[in-house]
């Protein structure tokens, strides 16, 4: 909930509650939040009744006959892998991108974000026995065998199991999620079985042994940490990994001859370390086939294709609209006069200006003619954009001021401004742990409501933020130089109000919730006729509640590398409906404040700011600064000017895209901020990180994993669990959607918009661009066969 977040990306390290990294997705930077793009619209789909994405796929999909075989394609990156090991902390998309193409994945998703059985890898995949214990037996393609000619087989899944099982802390694992759970591995009744017997259930197994990596990597804490760092010796994929080139930063995949599915179409794949601010220059110089691109380059492509569609050429087109086009002929009349003026110091000056002018006209248009030769594919991203809001202290620790923030903020008008100029759906999401399309997606917003003003103002009022109440002094103290002398009295009384505090958080925190649920009912978060489950108390608890709080160290290291994957998302930086679930127009007036509670009488104008006990009501609002985050900055704006319209106060505070999750988010410095998050296809394992409870740590700090909203409960985190526990999948489902109602409830995130994907490709680029949920196949990937040319064509 970049991270500025998410979402291949990275991975994380820690304990069970870790998330997923090949459930991510590289996400491009979007710029220009208010550029309209309206050449881009046409190739969306609204969510259908069978529950299709909202946005389809566009990638150019092309039956193989038609594909030519052999050819390069040069591929945009933001860089060059740190690691070619998925499971260390400091994994990126690159890295994913790399094991995608050249590495088992023997599930992988599809168009709507499910996990499918990949019949390159296994045969069948099933749990076989429940009790005593879950037991799944894969049945192994017998044409799968690694690089080096070896079977891929149980070895290898031991080994894989016994890396990141997070018994033998000499591996520098960045996740343990679901490995941890199993008790053994065995092989079946042949070399092609393996049999994995877990010691608690787990839903989520599916997300297992993808990427799998050979037992070569796996089978030492000396070649897991160090080994496949820099390079991978022993593949199983379509490619497998040629070279790597740190100076040019080209990395090279070439074709798998052992390969045994449908062999790739493309000789060779070069992954190019091309920053996104560099990318528009790098397709305009023809050194791109293929390149994720904000909207500044977006536009720049459909302008070029628009001119070709017209029959201009590039020359042309610079000249309607290209650098130089608006100086007038009585601008040029007289440039020309000076230039060829007695003055020789000022004509010597005018001659190099119109020099560089028509220098710049020239490569604008070369530019042209060369990016019309590309289109821009687009969909929407598994990932989305929230609002966090900080309740660790401050106003915001109050949920009655959380909840007003978000009765305050228009998020259909948000993801409007975002997502329409781009043709794209444009409805905010309504969970926070899937997305429209997926089998888990519900919409539980209802839990917290819609935008309401009256609603936002009388919670704020009911907090005790009221207009005028900057000028209150708090109640007891006297005015003049009496208040002056009373300095001490103040004091102690604060201390007695810190430890009334402390003593009633610890009374809370016993019973259960932080954020205590009694007498809330929260619509759709529990089956009709039925009464909530009992919050769990302290740490134990039934087997499906049971959770393992990551200690210190590997919630440090699982922290930064999904921090890192948020960063990544907006800044580009490196490192089933029933009444239960029915949507009212304007949610339920009154729902949070207590029974009776109304909008103030004198209702506060735009520009009269709420205060209590001589403070304002003033929220610090924290932005990146970067090229990479105007969009950020724009819905910020935005929100600015809703937050005022009910007297909310905000400061805003810009910062660089390198200090913006480390020194802010991560650090619990801000008060409101803009981030995304990844969508994942294992809700229950990979968003309990983001939602979990924080917990005080051993040196007395709070842990708060990835949970940088520092908001959560004890029941939440027990529904999670419970989810991850159960292998009835209406079952997990409905739990989903119970911890989802509860996320709402609490007011910590506010999803606003699906993220944009807009991929650059050049024409004849078939079977890639925007895949949304689903994961490429890279074997499939290349150029169209034309008409003329039989073969690959030589310029590729």
């Amino acid at each position: 909930m970049s991270q500025v977040g998410a979402p291949q990306g990275r991975t994380w390290a820690g304990s069970s509650r870790s998330p997923r990294s090949r459930t991510l997705r590289s996400v491009a930077t979007l710029t220009s939040a208010v550029l309209a793009v309206t050449v881009l619209a046409g190739c969306s789909s609204d969510e259908d009744a069978d529950g299709a994405p909202a946005a389809a796929q566009d990638n150019a999909p092309t039956a193989r006959s038609l594909v030519d075989d052999g050819g390069t394609l040069r591929w945009a990156v933001d860089a060059l892998p740190a690691t070619f090991n998925a499971f260390q902390a400091d994994a990126d998309a690159t890295t994913n991108r790399v094991a995608g193409a050249a590495l088992p994945a023997l599930h992988t998703l599809d168009e709507r974000g499910r996990p499918r059985l990949n019949p390159d890898y296994l045969e069948t995949a099933e749990v076989v026995e429940t009790e005593p214990r879950q037991v799944v037996l894969y049945k192994l393609n017998q044409q799968a065998v690694w690089s080096d000619g070896r079977e891929i087989g149980a070895a290898d899944f031991v080994a894989q199991w016994r890396a990141l099982s997070g018994r033998d802390t000499a591996y520098w694992t960045a996740r343990n999620a679901g490995y941890e759970r199993i008790e053994k591995i065995e092989k079946g009744k042949n070399d092609l079985e393996v049999r994995v017997t877990f010691a608690k259930p787990y839903a989520d197994w599916r997300s297992l042994f993808t990427p799998l990596y050979p037992k070569q990597v796996m089978g030492s804490p000396n070649s897991f940490n160090d080994g496949a760092r820099t390079t991978l010796k022993v593949t199983a994929g379509p490619f497998l990994l040629r070279a790597v080139d740190r100076k040019t930063g080209d990395l090279t995949l070439a074709r798998n001859p052992r390969w045994w599915g449908r062999p790739a179409k493309l000789d060779s794949l070069v992954l190019r370390a091309v920053p996104r601010a560099d990318r528009e220059a790098a397709l305009a110089g023809g050194k791109l086939d293929l390149a994720e691109i904000d909207r500044s380059t977006a536009e720049r492509i459909a302008l070029a294709l628009k001119d070709a569609d017209a029959g201009r050429s590039g020359a042309q087109a610079a000249q309607l609209h290209g650098p130089g086009s608006a100086i007038t002929p009585g601008k040029a009349l007289g440039s020309w006069a000076l230039a060829h003026g007695a003055d020789e110091e000022l004509a010597s000056e005018v001659k190099a200006a119109r020099a560089e002018n028509k220098a710049a006209a020239a490569r604008y248009a070369a530019a042209q003619d060369t990016l019309a030769g590309y289109v821009v594919r687009k969909s929407l991203e598994p990932a989305y954009t929230q609002l966090s809001l900080n309740g660790e202290s401050g106003p915001l620790a109050d949920e009655r001021v959380r909840r007003a923030v978000a009765r305050a903020i228009d998020r259909r008008e948000l993801a409007e401004s975002v997502l329409k100029p781009l043709g794209l759906p444009s409805d905010p999401p309504g969970s926070h742990l899937a997305l429209a399309g997926q089998a888990a997606y519900a919409d539980s917003s209802d839990a917290l409501g819609d935008q309401d003003t009256k609603e936002a103002r009388a919670l704020l009022a009911d907090a005790g933020w009221v207009p005028g109440g900057a000028q209150k002094k708090p109640a007891g103290t006297k005015a003049g130089s009496e208040a002056g002398t009373k300095a001490k009295a103040a004091e102690e009384a604060g201390t007695k109000a810190k430890a009334a505090e402390e003593a009633d958080s610890k009374k809370k925190a016993e019973k259960g919730d932080t954020a205590s649920d009694d007498g809330l009912y929260i619509v759709g978060d529990d089956k009709p006729g039925e009464l909530p489950a009992a919050p769990r108390i302290g740490p134990g608890g039934p087997e499906t509640g049971t959770r393992v709080l990551a200690p210190a160290p590997a919630a440090a290291r699982e922290s930064a590398a999904l921090l890192a994957r948020a960063e990544a998302l907006d800044t580009g930086a490196r490192a089933a409906a029933g009444p239960g679930n029915a949507k009212p127009d304007k949610g339920v007036a009154g729902a949070y404040a207590p029974l009776g509670s109304a909008a103030p009488a004198a209702v506060p104008a735009a520009s009269q700011a709420l205060g209590k006990d001589g403070k304002a009501l003033s929220l610090r609002f924290v932005l990146p600064s970067g090229p990479g985050s105007e969009t950020l900055r724009s819905v910020g704006d935005r929100i600015v000017r809703m937050l005022d319209a009910v007297g909310i106060r905000t400061e805003i505070t810009k910062v660089s895209d390198e200090s913006f999750f480390k020194d802010h988010i991560a650090s619990g410095d801000y008060d409101l901020a803009l981030y995304s998050w990844p969508a994942s296809a294992f809700p229950a394992t990979d968003a309990r990180p983001i939602f979990a409870k924080p917990e005080p740590a051993s040196d007395g700090s709070l842990l708060v994993e990835q949970n940088y909203s520092r908001v959560g409960t004890d029941r939440i985190d027990q529904l999670f669990d419970q989810a991850a526990g159960t292998l009835d999948e209406e079952e997990a489902g409905d739990l989903i959607r119970q911890a989802d109602a509860r996320i709402w409830a609490a007011a910590g995130s506010i999803p606003l918009y699906q993220r944009p994907q807009l991929v650059a490709a050049r024409q004849d680029v078939v079977n890639a661009g925007a895949w949304g949920f689903a994961a490429p196949q890279y074997q499939d990937i290349g150029f169209k066969k034309s008409e003329t040319t039989k073969g690959s064509p030589s310029n590729r």
